[in-house]
């Protein structure tokens, strides 16, 4: 079988999947990105020019169109090129979400395209309009998500199947092309993930090294921003710190906008809530960790004693089921993507968004009842393991699927 992994920064989700097909020695595997962040040893691996993004004149709601079809034709011309050279795939995997393979079923029109279908964007009942203080709903905001689904659609029409990483996540697409879109995550892997007793993180600040005796409330975001609910948690400190006068404060996440809309030029959402609130913390017992090194980041969850998440329904974070499989106290915010995997008092606690004051109690009080934090720790760990581990569920299931899709047999969803 000749498969190749598409995603503008490969690997993306392919990372585990890539390696089990170039390793078997069976097949031939192409790995194609705007960039490469994993070499996979048995796989031809190729890049694409870095594409222009859209014009300063393009309407406002298809600038990401634009840029998509920009961006597919540039893979198009390493495709067309790989093509003249003797590759030719029979399956492409591929996240559309940039545009990379929109163009890949007029130069491949034989193969089968299997796609990683992320979001579906929505006016209504998910992201948009959820936070009004951050997400305020106009006319013109409706106009724009809709158009923001051009690329989603245009692979809908051409996959001859998807893949979703949950089941909230699949329930936001159109009804209609639901029943040839598969739940599969990406999986976590629990071998490594997993708790450790003996974890430390020496603080840069002070030079303290803290270990799972210390009280330790950590936060986790790719960017500290108000999709991932940091504004809320933020509001939350200085009651949380009057309460937990022994606690460290523990914040991996940069500076940028990953999600929503960003602040003017110069200003990040840090510094806008410490205006707000920093005059009532503490400032010595709170650590803006920044991005750090996956090693440091699991140390992090290692020793936590209660772990934060906040997220607007909207793609579920994979820190967030890694801090699960490494066994953490889990306090998080009760939205849909949430609740799939948080059951109340069975393997987390769950707060209203909007609360900071239901944050701070439901922290309290994980951090208060240390025999039951035993129990939901250990459950969490289960869950992930029992659902969504990686060797024995989710790297199997995305195997079969990719076997099912090439030989035309209708997958199992």
């Amino acid at each position: 079988m000749k498969i190749w992994f598409v995603h503008q920064n490969f690997p993306g989700q392919y990372k585990h999947v890539a390696q089990h097909f170039a390793r078997s020695g069976e097949h031939e595997v192409v790995t194609i990105g705007e960039a490469t962040r994993l070499e996979i040893p048995g796989a031809k691996q190729f890049t694409y020019k870095k594409p222009n993004g859209a014009g300063e004149k393009t309407h406002p709601y298809i600038r990401g169109l634009e840029a998509a079809v920009r961006r597919g034709q540039e893979s198009a011309r390493l495709a067309l090129k790989l093509k003249n050279d003797g590759l030719e795939p029979d399956i492409v995997c591929s996240h559309p979400g940039w545009g990379d393979t929109l163009y890949y079923k007029e130069i491949f029109p034989d193969a089968k395209f299997l796609s990683y279908f992320e979001f579906y964007y929505r006016n209504r009942g998910s992201d948009v309009g959820f936070d009004p203080e951050y997400s305020k709903i106009e006319l013109d905001d409706l106009a724009r998500v809709r158009t923001k689904n051009s690329v989603n659609l245009l692979t809908l029409e051409m996959a001859d199947w998807g893949m979703s990483p949950t089941k909230w996540q699949h329930a936001q697409f159109p009804e209609e092309y639901k029943s040839r879109i598969s739940v599969i995550h990406d999986g976590i892997d629990t071998h490594y993930v997993k708790p450790d007793p003996h974890a430390t993180i020496t603080l840069g600040r002070d030079k303290r090294t803290l270990t799972a005796d210390d009280e330790v409330i950590t936060y986790v975001s790719r960017n500290l921003e108000p999709y991932r609910g940091f504004h809320i948690y933020m509001r939350a400190l200085p009651e949380l710190m009057r309460r937990r006068p022994n606690a460290r404060f523990l914040m991996i996440g940069g500076d940028e906008v990953s999600y929503g809309r960003s602040l003017p030029k110069g200003q990040t959402y840090r510094q806008k809530m410490l205006a707000e609130v920093g005059a009532d913390l503490d400032m010595d017992r709170i650590h803006f960790l920044g991005r750090v090194p996956y090693e440091h980041f699991l140390n992090v969850l290692q020793i936590s004693s209660a772990h934060v998440y906040l997220t607007y329904p909207f793609v579920l974070s994979w820190s967030f089921l890694e801090a699960m499989a490494a066994g953490c106290h889990i306090v998080a915010a009760n939205t849909p993507p949430v609740a799939e995997v948080i059951r109340h008092g069975e393997n987390g606690l769950l707060f209203d968004f909007f609360s900071p004051e239901d944050l701070t109690e439901s922290v309290c009080a994980a951090l208060d009842d240390q025999e039951r934090a035993k129990s939901l720790r250990e459950n969490a760990r289960r869950f992930i393991v029992d659902k969504y581990d990686l060797r024995s569920q989710c790297l199997p299931q995305q195997i079969a699927l990719i076997e099912d899709v090439m030989q035309g047999r209708l997958p199992v969803l």
